[in-house]
């Protein structure tokens, strides 16, 4: 049950970071003819959804809930 309780807190731990910290996306657009190539690469960084976060802050704390155990 220990270890039950362990994943409720890790999930728990990256429901609150999904809120503040973004997830950085790279892109690579372009052409190739030949041997030349012809391009532009685009960062982006990227929240998760406010729901998400929510939804996995409420999932952590029923897991650990579920894993306190009665000793």
């Amino acid at each position: 049950m220990k270890a039950l309780f362990v994943v409720g807190l890790a999930v728990m731990i990256l429901g609150i970071l999904s809120f503040f910290v973004a997830i950085p996306h790279s892109e690579n657009h372009g052409i190739k003819a030949g041997d030349v190539n012809i391009g532009v690469q685009t960062h982006e960084s990227e929240k998760v959804s406010p729901a998400i976060s929510a939804v996995l802050l409420v999932v952590g704390a029923g897991l650990m809930i579920a894993g306190r155990g009665k000793s």
